[in-house]
């Protein structure tokens, strides 16, 4: 890896003109091994206050904290797009020794690497660590430049992924303009299948349930009444409500999870606690105690119109307390505060009988080797007929009285 860092090191990207094309003009590209080197503000600028995981606050505390770095297997190795002395345009970046902690599926692709005699790894990514979650991928001001800065990010990332060998750059849960600009620029796009819900206006809890066919809506009731007869108090703290004691309890349920489904805890204590100091009005838990004991607890982000579900830990089986603690309580929050979707993570189709919708999430691909460009590329084709196919099993089946959920007009 040493050489691979060195490399980077050293890489630079041409200058390109306002069109996105190859100029002798003022942008130039260069890479950052760590968010340190950057200015909150300059970053924050083009990250924007929409989504969570874009900020400089959180990018960094998963350097400060090993959540991300060698032991990890994820080199920082973030784009920076400078007008003179100015960021004007960036991308979180990260060279990969594995696929852990991506939701992307391309094990396969490894495999076949590795039988063709290939190395697969290291690959080149722009995502965001451990986190399933749409957003910008080419982050940029808004203003008359945008497009060409966005052209420059991309243009840049290629040639800072030929210059450093890897066999791939791939743009992870990239939002849907950012995975069209990308596919037009020659990059393999790709869609997956999530499910978020949609605030459609609801007054309260019931007004959504009164939405519900009334076989979930019995469900639904029945599930919250088993969660909240038990003989647990549920507590939903935001980042400022939440001490260093809290998050330590849930760090033990979040990393008990992981040791009995075999995987590794990547987020730590220091992390968490981080976050509840440096993002107070981002961060959300909500906690289960039995007495003085923490039995479950279930961590969230909101930005400006999104509440995002990510991690859930428990000590012990409660019948429904998953549902009440990682949904319905996000439902009523949502609700509550006037933010217009909820993206409780990856996977999970028994969140379509709890007023999910099926949504397609974009990436997008660069490869260095041709040849498996092109079976990656026949793969995909096919996949996108298989996800497309399947998202429409899954809108058959939603749980609304109308078609969309949406509230009933008149």
């Amino acid at each position: 890896m040493k050489g691979l860092e060195q490399e980077y090191s050293g890489a630079r990207a041409p200058s390109v003109d306002s069109s996105g094309a190859p100029a002798a003009a003022t942008l130039r590209a260069t890479v950052a091994e760590s968010l340190a080197e950057v200015p909150a503000d300059a970053w924050n600028r083009l990250a924007g206050d929409d989504n969570p995981f874009l900020r400089h606050e959180f990018l960094l505390a998963l350097e400060r904290h090993g959540c991300v770095g060698e032991e990890a297997g994820w080199y920082p190795r973030h784009l920076l797009i400078y007008a003179g002395d100015r960021l004007a345009g960036a991308a979180p970046m990260y060279v990969k020794t594995h696929s852990f902690g991506e939701f992307g599926s391309d094990w396969a692709w490894a495999d076949a690497y590795q039988r063709a005699g290939m190395a697969y790894y290291p690959k080149l990514v722009c995502a965001i660590p451990f986190t399933p979650a749409t957003g910008r991928r080419l982050l940029c001001a808004p203003g008359p430049d945008a497009d060409g800065v966005r052209a420059a990010i991309v243009e840049a990332g290629v040639e800072i992924a030929r210059n450093a060998g890897v066999s791939s750059l791939q743009w992870l849960f990239a939002s849907e303009d950012d995975a069209r600009l990308l596919e037009s620029r020659g990059h393999a796009g790709r869609i997956g299948c999530q499910y978020h819900w949609h605030n459609h206006g609801y007054r309260d809890f019931q007004d959504y349930l009164d939405h519900l066919r009334s076989k979930r809506r019995k469900q639904v009731r029945r599930e919250r009444r088993e969660a909240n007869a038990s003989d647990v108090a549920i507590r939903v703290l935001s980042g400022a409500e939440a001490g260093e004691a809290d998050w330590h309890a849930y760090h033990r349920l979040y990393s008990a999870t992981y040791d009995r489904k075999w995987g590794y805890p990547s987020l730590t204590p220091g992390f968490f606690c981080e976050m509840g100091e440096t993002m107070p009005d981002s961060v959300m838990l909500v906690l289960a105690h039995r007495g003085r004991h923490c039995v479950a607890g279930a961590h969230l982000f909101r930005g400006r119109d999104t509440l995002y579900g990510r991690n859930w830990g428990c000590s012990e089986y409660l019948p429904s307390l998953h549902f009440e603690m990682c949904y319905y309580r996000g439902i009523a929050y949502c609700i509550d505060e006037g933010l217009r979707v909820f993206e409780a993570g990856a996977q999970g189709e028994h969140k379509i009988w709890r007023g999910f919708l099926p949504r397609a999430t974009h990436s997008a691909h660069w490869f260095r080797d041709n040849r498996f460009r092109g079976a990656i590329e026949d793969f995909l084709r096919r996949e996108r007929v298989e996800i497309g196919h399947h998202m429409g099993i899954m809108r058959a089946h939603l749980p609304f009285r109308s078609e969309t959920g949406e509230r009933r007009r008149g």
